[in-house]
Formats: C-alpha cells, sequence, structure tokens
C-alpha cells in the first residue's frame, strides 16, 4: 500500500501554480474561451464590427480567461483543507476579478430582441434584485458554520462554491457594468445603488471573521495550516482578503452614484454661450 505523500506546509507561488486539471471547471472554460476567438475572430471583416468589438475588450475577456484557469487548475485549488486564507483568495478572484474582466469583454455587436425568448430570460436573470438574491444567498449560506462545514465535510467546497461564486459574481457585475443596454434598462443610479447593496453581504462576512474571538468552522479547528499560520490566524487573514477585495466594486458604486447625482442635478450640461 502507497503512503501519501505529505502537505508541504510552506509552498511558493510556483508551488501552488503548478498545474493540477479539473476537467469539470477545463472543459467549458475552453469551450467558451473558443467559441469567444471564433466570434472575435469573424468581427475583423468589416471596418463597422471592428470599431464594436475593439481589441481591449478581447484582452480584457482573455485576461479573465488567463485568471480562471489559473485559479481552477492549479494545485492551490487542492489546498482547500490547509488554508482558509489561500482558499479565499482564490474566491475573491472568481468573484470580484475574473468575472469584470469577462463581462468588459462583451463586445457591443451583440444585440438581442427584446421580445426574444433569450432576451426575456437575460432580462430575468439580470434583474437586479434576481442578481442580489442568488448573490446573497451564496455568500451568507456558504459562509454561515453550518454551510460551510457541510461543503468541506462533503467535498464540496473544492468545486462547487467557486463555481456558485463565479456565476452569481458575473450576475452582479453585469448589473453594475450593464454590458447588453436593450435588455438591462437600469440607470447609474439605480446600478450604484445596487453595487452598495451587494456589497453589504461580503463586509458583513469578512467583518465577522476579523472580530470572532475564535475559530468558526470546525474542519479548520485543528489544521495544519500553510505557512505556519494558526487557525484563527488564517481566519482573520481571509476577513481581510474578502473586505479589501471588495473594496473596488464598492468604489465603483459610490463613483456611479456621485455620477447619477451631478445628472440629476444638472451638473454635466454644457454652460449656454454668452
Amino acid at each position: 500500500m502507497r503512503t501519501p505523500a505529505p502537505v508541504n506546509l510552506d509552498p511558493t507561488l510556483l508551488d501552488l501554480l503548478i498545474p493540477a486539471p479539473d476537467l469539470l471547471f477545463l472543459i467549458p472554460t475552453l469551450l467558451v474561451a473558443g467559441f469567444y476567438l471564433w466570434r472575435f475572430i469573424i468581427s475583423r471583416r468589416t471596418l463597422e464590427d471592428r470599431a464594436r468589438w475593439p481589441i481591449w475588450r478581447a484582452v480584457m475577456f482573455g485576461l479573465g480567461i488567463v485568471l480562471l484557469l489559473i485559479t481552477t487548475q492549479s494545485r492551490a485549488a487542492t489546498l482547500t483543507g490547509s488554508s482558509m486564507a489561500l482558499y479565499m483568495g482564490r474566491l475573491m478572484l472568481l468573484a470580484e476579478i475574473v468575472p469584470p474582466l469577462l463581462v468588459l469583454g462583451i463586445p457591443r455587436t451583440v444585440k438581442l430582441d427584446p421580445r426574444g425568448a433569450s432576451a426575456r430570460i437575460l432580462g430575468v436573470l439580470l434583474d437586479p434584485w434576481v442578481a442580489l438574491a442568488v448573490w446573497a444567498a451564496v455568500i451568507i449560506f456558504w459562509n454561515v458554520p453550518a454551510g460551510f462545514n457541510a461543503s468541506v465535510v462533503t467535498n464540496t467546497a473544492a468545486a462547487l462554491l467557486p463555481a456558485l461564486y463565479l456565476l452569481s459574481s458575473l450576475l452582479v457585475w453585469s448589473v453594475i457594468l450593464r454590458p447588453l443596454p436593450n435588455v438591462q434598462p437600469a440607470g447609474m443610479g439605480s446600478r450604484g445603488g445596487f453595487g452598495l447593496l451587494a456589497a453589504i453581504p461580503m463586509m458583513a462576512v469578512a467583518s465577522v471573521w476579523l472580530y470572532a474571538p475564535q475559530v468558526l468552522y470546525t474542519p479548520y479547528v485543528n489544521a495544519l495550516c500553510l505557512w505556519n499560520l494558526s487557525p484563527l490566524q488564517n481566519q482573520q487573514l481571509s476577513g481581510w482578503i474578502m473586505m479589501l477585495a471588495g473594496l473596488p466594486a464598492l468604489a465603483l458604486a459610490f463613483i456611479q452614484l456621485f455620477q447619477w447625482l451631478v445628472e440629476l442635478t444638472g451638473g454635466n450640461e454644457a454652460t449656454p454661450p454668452t
């Protein structure tokens, strides 16, 4: 009987980036990337399409795909039980970095008939209240001790939770950035208000982790943690990671609200000629 190799408790960045393929993430990601590349190449045929689908959008989408592959197809994805902070860093990449890059990569050439079935489905999914409800359910349920403990014990934390973070965050960022304006009638003010509301669950969970006097999750109570951190330090570091990761989206929400207030008060009107 072969003895399992001991876990390296002091891995370097290169150790964490060693490829560890996960076909459940890899195959859909490559299919989406291939479809996007195919459509982008077709769009190069006319000057009008090139103007609507600039190269910077393809770069944003490609960067998002690369980060998605690094996050889900590396050895870091296999160390969930040894570092809550590393796990949370991966989840925050999937929630706060990858989705806005993918959404920014959507070209303006996408035109949907508002009365069509696909537009109606997207209209429901991208409704701010639906997106907020899905996002809050993922953040709150899977971070209360009962939900998180169950996901770790049943081994769904490694695959299911990252997928839920990614999909629910794609809904949130699609509401904030509004890539499909013909099926997303929300104005700047409502998008900014939505961004503030969407930030509340993350900030609340992060605050609990930062100030809790004890480890909240049973699988981590006596865990041997990476980099010689104690389980409580791991939990507190996770709180900092989640809070800092949510600041850019929070800042964007304030900017959108400020821009809306300027428009509301007529501050962007041109000065009449004298």
